[in-house]
């Protein structure tokens, strides 16, 4: 069980890691670059429409135009330029997707062990399954709720987010064991109140909207990530089904 589960857990944790260097990280280096000033978002812009430049708009529409398009064209610290710091961090990340999927193995292979206590089959199509619904459950689920957050992005308060998210992951995992194993009506019924319930119940939120990045950027920053995860969840899914599956024969 171990080993099936850190094989199948680097493995997605690596392709992860890639896809999140090819996708996502562009988008957290310039949320940080608006967040640190290095970036303004709409600066100027007031101004130009009014006509004119007050003391209120201190950068000019175009040199903030300049400032805006460089961040875009070129988010320098991405591991591109090769420098000490830019390694360090994408090593860092590509160690923190490893070790954080070869724990989401464990996980997903001790349910496996769990399904076929009660006379369950795991094959690589039922690993698949199993993957997808993890990811509902960590990812998908929660976001309804908590999207993903872009560096600078004001939140609730953490431990309220941290309760929900909690709640919420549970909740989700419960009502989709008994719609794939409880094949009673009544299971069905309550499992469809568990996936309701926290967002019936509703997550934190803050009592106004703020963002210093723009919301082109948050949205594309939420939606890759998820893409992301379901990803690498399909995969660890599908690897850890069919070494469980070569395992038994």
């Amino acid at each position: 069980m171990v080993t099936g589960a850190v094989f199948a857990g680097v493995a997605a944790g690596l392709f992860a890691a890639l896809l999140h260097f090819a996708f996502v990280q562009k988008y957290i280096v310039l949320g940080e670059q608006y967040e640190s000033g290095t970036a303004v978002h709409f600066a100027g812009v007031a101004a130009a429409m009014d006509g004119a430049t007050t003391e209120t708009h201190s950068h000019d529409a175009t040199a903030t135009e300049h400032q805006d398009s460089t961040a875009t064209a070129q988010p320098h610290d991405n591991g591109d330029a090769g420098d000490a710091s830019s390694l360090q961090r994408n090593a860092l990340t590509m160690l923190f997707f490893v070790l954080l999927y070869a724990a989401y193995g464990l996980v997903l292979v001790a349910g496996f062990g769990l399904a076929q206590h009660f006379g369950g089959c795991v094959t690589a199509r039922e690993g698949l399954l199993w993957g997808i619904a993890g990811f509902v459950c960590l990812h998908l689920a929660p976001a309804l709720g908590l999207a993903p957050e872009l560096p600078g992005t004001a939140g609730p308060e953490l431990t309220d987010r941290q309760l929900w998210w909690a709640a919420t992951t549970v909740c989700t995992a419960v009502a989709l064991a008994l719609i794939a194993y409880g094949r009673k009506p009544l299971w069905i019924a309550f499992a469809i109140i568990l996936l309701a319930m926290p967002h019936v119940i509703g997550a934190p939120e803050l009592e106004g909207f703020s963002g210093v990045a723009p919301p082109e950027v948050a949205s594309a920053f939420a939606a890759r990530t998820l893409a992301v995860g379901l990803a690498a969840w399909s995969l660890m899914g599908w690897l850890a089904g069919w070494y469980w599956d070569r395992a038994k024969g």
